[in-house]
């Protein structure tokens, strides 16, 4: 007993975490990322047990045990990858993608931008959420001009901004000022997939009362949306008809600026059902998971609205509306 004690001892000593570290942009190995290994502790969250640079052939080996979570973070090209090792995965063998960055945007853009609106008590709060697609080889990554702009309207509060990268956990991403004083940037680095991000905050608003505001990024399609309960007036909306299950109301914008007058308060959320988009990309409970949660009905309200754009509600209008080329767009 003792000889099998003291070798299950010596190798728990030696374990290691090995891999490999690919740059999909050359699809060669990647030599000189940082790979790091952290500990996901409960009290502190990450702390850092080690980290090794990948050598010529992208191989790189980190001599530490793992026993519970941990996490692998590698910064390439001033953005960084994470990869989950989850307790009883293996160690050895890992494969870790990185892509060269670019100060431009490439193949990056705003494939969808809704505007929730949820006026009560003298204010309004408002919730944006931005899915950005890059079909490219690069990562977008901006430091100094950002990659995602949005409009933040006088009075209003300090913004919540919460990203998730493509397979990932929403996470804060830093916000700064631009030359417009009422254009903010976020610093998050926009990796090839879907990206999302979430920016929340709450204004000054009378009931009936116009509310302006402005497109500030490059959206393919923009929505307004209001929840059951509240109406919404103004130029230049599509009506798309109601969201079925929360029966949100939901609005094509084709201009960059809008002025909208908001009536009512939000109505009680109906009980819960089944996914909209059942078995879909935006199906509700992976959306629901990164949604920055405002109240107990936004997350329902914008997962909803998610997944019934998803399955071609817009579409629909913009069909009986007319517009071969608007179809076809709306079907990718």
């Amino acid at each position: 007993m003792r000889p099998l004690i003291a070798f299950v001892l010596a190798a728990q000593a030696y374990a290691a975490v090995t891999g490999t570290v690919t740059n999909q942009s050359t699809g060669k190995p990647q030599a000189g990322a940082t790979v790091a290994l952290y500990r996901l502790a409960t009290r502190i969250g990450l702390e850092l047990i080690d980290q090794a640079k990948s050598d010529a052939q992208g191989n790189f080996t980190i001599n530490q045990a793992t026993q519970g979570p941990h996490l692998i973070r590698t910064a390439f090209d001033g953005v960084t990858y994470n990869h989950m090792l989850p307790p009883g995965q293996p160690t050895t063998g890992i494969q870790i993608e990185v892509y060269n960055a670019s100060k431009e945007p490439g193949g990056a853009k705003v494939a969808k931008h809704m505007i929730l609106f949820e006026p009560s008590g003298g204010q309004v709060q408002v919730s944006e959420t931005y899915l950005l697609t890059n079909n490219g080889k690069t990562a977008w990554n901006d430091p100094d001009g950002g990659t995602l702009k949005f409009f933040l309207p006088a009075g209003a509060g300090k913004p919540d901004v919460k990203a998730a990268a493509p397979g990932g956990m929403p996470i804060g991403a830093p916000v700064n000022k631009t030359a417009e004083p009422d254009v903010f940037a976020v610093d998050f680095a926009i990796k090839p997939g879907e990206t999302r991000i979430d920016v929340s905050y709450a204004a000054p608003y009378t009931e009936g009362a116009d509310y302006a505001g402005k497109v500030v990024s490059k959206d393919e399609n923009t929505y307004l949306i209001a929840p059951n309960g509240v109406t919404m007036k103004g130029e230049g909306l599509n009506d798309l008809g109601a969201e079925p299950r929360t029966q949100a109301h939901i609005y094509g914008l084709t201009a960059r600026n809008y002025k909208v007058q908001l009536a009512g308060s939000v109505a009680a959320a109906p009980a819960a059902e089944a996914s909209p988009a059942e078995g879909g990309e935006d199906a509700g409970p992976r959306i629901e998971q990164i949604m920055p949660r405002v109240n107990g009905k936004t997350i329902p309200i914008l997962a909803a609205a998610l997944g019934i754009l998803a399955l071609g509600f817009a579409l629909l209008y913009r069909a009986q509306a007319g517009g071969q080329e608007t179809h076809e767009r709306g079907r990718r």
